[in-house]
């Protein structure tokens, strides 16, 4: 039986072309990511399985993890998500070094899903995280660091928004608002994070059944029907809560102030997971009815530490994977042509006798600080500049016997057609016609 040349169910293949669309986008992940002054960060593939069962949720350990045991008996997992790690890692140092500490990686992360447009089992995920003396100008700086990404892509408040809600505006709703238990409370989140995705009938059956007080339904009721920042503060002053949600209206005043009005939306159904948010919840959302889904989310947390047994270290921070932006992307026609190789010159030879010739121009070339693409054996005169186009080169050269014998050889502008003769003593020519 003929082996499989398709890769695994989930994964990709990064041909050339491919890759430079990936390199395109993490260099610019890291150059947003480094502009704010994080610094990058990795961790190993495999960690301890019990390091996420302290920390992620039940659907990751029993449906999502490539988990196995070792030979020396020890239960690994190829890692699914990165806060675990970067947890551990910040437990190890955060009492040394300087705060806020600013990391963020692009790290390569495999789950068991379902493949379908949007999530694969195989992703790569830009995470970024302050950790350490964050409050409302942590929240605020991420929030500009994922707007300066995505504009730094050519998007803008026409392509994408970012639903943002408080944890702690929910637990006023919850706690001081309906005066509900905490079970009841833990099974409302979760009706909070379905109420969009059901038909009324059906967000309308779920809330029955957790029979609450009329007046504790309204105010659900209320509380989801909130569309705005302006709203929700009026809800919270007619409730008698103002005071409790100054801090999440601090933040909306220095959005607006800063730029950021045009991107924020007030959505009372954003809660994301349980596990660990404490603070601000977001997520990043396309606006193209056609790609209608979230491309990354994040928020604020407290405790993130504890399972290491350390004090309390609050940080905010957002994770954004690759297929979702490479999506995002592609359908707003963002991404600039990358299907050939970025090649400054095809430098050929027709003869045997220019071989030695026409390595001595490559190294020149790329002393000059260009990228050569050189010919290994003799290419024909008619096949140059077809070759060199198919290279994706700015220009091509010719060096065949006449030109050895009278020190020069031909290059051609492949774009506009122009022609020049370089003899070997001027080189620098060279220079500034592949600079031009």
């Amino acid at each position: 039986m003929a082996l499989n040349k398709k890769p695994y169910k989930g994964t990709r293949d990064f041909f050339p072309a491919d890759k430079r669309v990936q390199d395109y986008i993490f260099n610019k992940m890291k150059s947003s990511a480094e502009a704010f002054s994080f610094e990058a960060y990795e961790g190993p593939m495999l960690e301890e399985v019990a390091l996420y069962k302290a920390k992620s949720g039940e659907e990751l350990i029993n449906e999502q993890i490539y988990s196995f045991e070792d030979r020396g008996e020890r239960f690994v997992a190829i890692r699914p998500e990165m806060t675990p790690t970067v947890a551990r890692m910040v437990a190890q140092v955060h009492r040394e070094i300087p705060k806020p500490i600013k990391w963020y990686s692009i790290p390569n992360l495999m789950r068991y899903e379902k493949p379908q447009r949007g999530r694969l089992r195989e992703h790569w995920q830009l995470n970024c995280d302050i950790f350490g003396e964050v409050g409302r100008s942590g929240e605020i700086e991420i929030l500009q660091l994922i707007t300066h990404l995505f504009e730094s892509f050519g998007a803008n408040s026409e392509h994408f928004e970012i639903l943002i809600n408080d944890r702690e505006i929910v637990n006023i709703v919850f706690n001081d608002l309906m005066k509900i238990d905490e079970e009841t409370s833990y099974k409302l989140y979760k009706i909070v994070d379905k109420a969009k995705k059901v038909k009324p009938e059906g967000l309308q059956k779920m809330i029955s059944e957790l029979s609450l007080t009329q007046e504790a339904e309204d105010i659900f009721k209320t509380y989801l029907a909130i569309k705005n920042f302006d709203e929700l503060f009026s809800f919270l002053e007619k409730s008698g809560f103002s005071d409790k949600g100054a801090g999440f209206k601090e933040l909306s005043d220095i959005a607006t102030a800063i730029g950021l009005k045009d991107y924020l939306v007030y959505d009372p159904t954003i809660v994301r997971g349980l596990d660990y948010y404490t603070g601000i919840v977001f997520e990043v959302f396309d606006k193209n009815p056609e790609n209608r889904r979230a491309l990354c989310g994040g928020g604020a947390y407290a405790n993130l530490l504890q399972i290491f047994n350390e004090n309390p270290v609050p940080g905010v921070g957002f994770g954004l994977g690759d297929v979702t932006l490479t999506d995002f992307l592609t359908t707003h026609k963002l991404l600039p042509d990358l299907s050939k190789n970025d090649v400054d010159i095809y430098l050929t030879f027709q003869s045997e006798s220019a071989l030695a010739k026409n390595f001595e121009l490559s190294a020149k070339v790329r002393e000059f600080g260009f990228k050569s693409l050189n010919s290994l054996e003799p290419v024909k005169f008619k096949k140059v500049f077809s070759n060199g186009e198919k290279f994706g080169a700015k220009f091509a050269s010719i060096l065949g016997e006449k030109e050895l014998e009278e020190g020069f050889f031909q290059v051609k502008n492949l774009e506009t057609k122009e022609s020049f003769d370089i003899k070997f003593t001027e080189l620098e020519k060279l220079r500034e016609i592949l600079k031009a």
